[in-house]
């Protein structure tokens, strides 16, 4: 049997609540109150708040990797990483306060830190791929395609994640630089 709607929207209440307050001031009540259902109805369908945050942190991770697969697939490497960074964009304007918060607890909140691992390596997947293609070599030493692209998984979240919490033109800027930074790696600059 499927959650009513009113159960099922929690978790975008909790994405709306994250733009108020932080997840550690957030309560079963407050959710619960914004989807307009009891606090005993939101525990038939979700343990704790933190199941809550989870189950938007899985469905937002989801919309990431959707809308960004076809971008990794892109033939031309300077076109999918021009096409991946201004997508990076849009997605940390649309869920930057889930994603931060994603960040934030993927350390002590084991199935948030699964799922952003899970999401960090499809990422590395798909830049080691874009590599490849701009002939960066495959193998395992730093200068080779797979550790590159992990360096430059981890160098793009972190600066999103700390650009995310300026402005939407930081976000920009930021992504130019990231840009560079890519296409100097991948050996596309003239």
């Amino acid at each position: 049997m499927l959650p009513p709607p009113e159960a099922t929207s929690s978790a975008k209440i909790v994405e709306a609540l994250l733009a108020q307050k932080r997840y550690d001031a957030m309560t079963v009540g407050d959710i619960a109150q914004g989807a307009g259902i009891t606090r005993g109805a939101l525990y038939f369908y979700f343990g704790s708040k933190q199941e809550v945050v989870t189950a938007l942190v899985a469905r937002t991770v989801e919309h990431l990797w959707e809308r960004s697969r076809a971008t990794a697939e892109t033939d031309d490497p300077r076109q999918a990483i021009a096409a991946a960074m201004q997508r990076t964009v849009e997605l940390w304007n649309e869920h930057g306060l889930v994603m931060r918060t994603a960040i934030d607890l993927s350390l002590t909140v084991p199935e948030i830190g699964e799922l952003w691992s899970h999401t960090a390596d499809l990422f590395i997947a798909a830049i080691t791929a874009v590599l490849e293609r701009a002939g960066v070599p495959i193998g395992t030493e730093p200068e080779q395609a797979p550790a590159m692209a992990r360096t430059l998984c981890w160098m793009i979240e972190r600066t999103f994640y700390h650009a995310s919490q300026d402005s939407r033109e930081e976000l920009q800027k930021v992504s130019s630089t990231c840009e560079h930074i890519w296409l100097i790696s991948a050996g596309l600059t003239t």
